[in-house]
């Protein structure tokens, strides 16, 4: 794993700098320590996770012009074009809720943390695949900032709510503003990542920019995009696609091959610039990283 994102801009370096010592006068910095002991323990190379070489990554072209989206359309192919007049500054992203010390925190905040780069499998639950390389900030060292308070046992996301812009917004297809939901110890895993990047550039408005969560064991729609908040909380929150067809799309959401969708089957799936289907592996190929996560749990039930 890559500690730097990039080279990085002198104005951006001092701003990180400042930040830094910002969060030293707070006592936060050695917050990270248990964090990045937690990363420094996960070595893919010990996992079947680890891609292998026969998976190339997906063609940036359709990666950014291939899009679920529904703020902005229902049509993947006009995402692109429709999210171009997205602004994406200012941007604040608040870490609240049951948590010591909540955060508000700028794009050039976020720019001063330590960023990592992560190559993963996507997987949709409409049953395509892509396989992307993401840059970003492991979302449990955001959340060791806030300092989590001992009743805290999932996380709420909430994404953007700006008809004028994300004209899908207009139509009651979801509930709006988008929201999401994790466990607190999937969240606190460290490949859930806090997205800022893709193939070696910012977040473009239709992958989700300035920043989205992404989880790469569970199906896509739980990877939240263009996210505004981020509800640390003690009871399982109401997510958008499970309130909105519940029979249909769990709160899990665990790439799970044996477990079909009411209309579909999940065992096999087309990887986008391929012909050919291809298997679905368990949590997406993840699993001997995530499974110990639902150990006594009803896979089958608790989809």
């Amino acid at each position: 794993m890559t500690d730097e994102l990039s080279i990085t801009p002198q104005t951006i370096f001092q701003r990180r700098r400042h930040f830094i010592r910002q969060l030293l006068a707070l006592g936060l910095c050695g917050q990270l320590g248990p964090v990045r002991a937690q990363e420094a323990a996960f070595d893919s190379n010990k996992c079947d996770s680890t891609l292998a070489a026969d998976e190339p990554l997906t063609p940036e072209k359709s990666a950014l012009h291939y899009n679920n989206y529904y703020e902005f359309s229902t049509n993947k192919e006009a995402v692109a074009t429709l999210a171009q007049a997205f602004t994406l500054r200012p941007w604040e992203l608040r870490v609240d809720g049951a948590v010591q010390r909540p955060l508000v925190l700028s794009l050039d905040d976020l720019a001063a943390l330590p960023g990592v780069q992560r190559t993963y499998r996507l997987r949709c639950v409409e049953g395509w695949s892509m396989v992307l390389p993401w840059r970003g900030i492991p979302l449990a060292d955001l959340l060791a900032l806030a300092q989590p308070k001992s009743e805290a046992k999932f996380v709420r996301f909430i994404g953007t709510l700006r008809p004028a812009e994300m004209i899908g917004q207009r139509r009651p297809v979801l509930p709006w503003p988008y929201t999401e939901g994790l466990r607190l110890d999937e969240a606190l895993h460290p490949l859930t990542l806090l997205a800022t990047g893709l193939y070696d550039a910012p977040l473009s408005p239709q992958n989700g920019a300035p920043v989205r969560i992404v989880v790469p064991w569970k199906y896509a729609f739980k990877s939240i995009k263009a996210i505004t908040r981020i509800e640390l909380i003690t009871e399982q929150p109401i997510t958008s696609w499970n309130q909105t067809v519940p029979s249909e799309y769990g709160f899990y959401a665990n790439v799970n091959p044996d477990v079909a969708h009411p209309r579909w089957s999940q065992k096999r799936e087309v990887r986008i610039g391929e012909l050919r289907k291809r298997p679905t592996l368990p949590f997406n190929g993840y699993a001997c990283d995530v499974a110990h996560l639902y150990a006594g749990m009803d896979l089958q039930r608790d989809f």
